[in-house]
């Protein structure tokens, strides 16, 4: 398989995780009815859902009433593209190619669903904690003892800081959203990048807050959702982790 057609297939992907995005938070099927445009329903045809593309020669407005399209669509196709070359340049056409594919599906759409509706559904938690059990359980991703280990330590790390949280400031500290998202990504990843995801999910969050309040995008105060710091930093450890825990250990020994 060429980088080509990785990014063709990948495109694809990211135009159907769109449908997932939409219609979960929804709670519309997302096989039925077909395409169509949130604002007039008129059902889309081939050249209106050819990824990116038709976003682009259409101005970013629908074909049939000229309402403007969230640029959330192209935007989650190109993601999607990338991310799945660099996958693909790090692991190869291999099973662990087509079992972390599942887990970075999970993880854009959760992503997007966080940043719209700052819920994690529990039907994509549900089908990662499945596939993460049956994965690990044949060794394809990591061993089940390792697995699980990460599971424990994703779930329970969130789970305590959310506690001290409801204990100390009287407020919620973290989402079970958030809680249950890390522990599953610990099946798929094991244990020692299962801290690694939790340690740059922190760095990166609060880089990414600290921006958000200098420019004034955001109060102090205001939710900012950590789902998609986490998802990020799993996608981090997944592809470089190893490397990042081996620099680490170098240059402290």
């Amino acid at each position: 398989m060429t980088y080509l057609a990785v990014a063709i297939i990948s495109l694809l992907l990211g135009s159907f995780y769109n449908v997932c995005i939409h219609r979960i938070q929804s709670g519309k099927s997302i096989v039925y009815p077909p395409s169509h445009c949130p604002s007039c329903n008129h059902t889309l045809g081939p050249l209106d859902l050819v990824p990116v593309f038709s976003y682009m020669i259409l101005l970013g407005k629908c074909r049939y009433c000229r309402e403007r399209i969230s640029p959330r669509y192209p935007i989650v196709e190109l993601l999607t593209s990338i991310s799945y070359i660099l996958m693909y340049k790090t692991l190869g056409l291999t099973w662990s190619f087509a079992a972390y594919s599942v887990l970075l599906g999970i993880l854009i759409i959760t992503t997007f669903i966080d940043i719209e509706q700052q819920i994690i559904p529990n039907i994509l938690i549900v089908i990662g904690l499945v596939t993460g059990l049956f994965f690990s359980a044949i060794s394809i991703t990591t061993g089940i003892a390792d697995a699980l280990l990460g599971f424990c330590l994703g779930f329970g790390s969130l789970l305590i800081v959310a506690l001290l949280a409801k204990l100390l400031i009287r407020k919620e500290g973290m989402g079970g959203g958030d809680i249950k998202l890390l522990g599953m990504i610990g099946l798929f990843l094991g244990w020692k990048l299962t801290l690694l995801t939790l340690i740059l999910s922190i760095y990166i969050g609060g880089i990414f807050s600290l921006f958000l309040l200098l420019l004034k995008l955001k109060k102090k105060g205001d939710y900012i959702p950590f789902g998609p710091f986490i998802s990020l930093a799993g996608f981090i450890s997944l592809l470089w982790g190893n490397n990042i825990i081996q620099w680490y250990l170098w240059i402290s020994s």
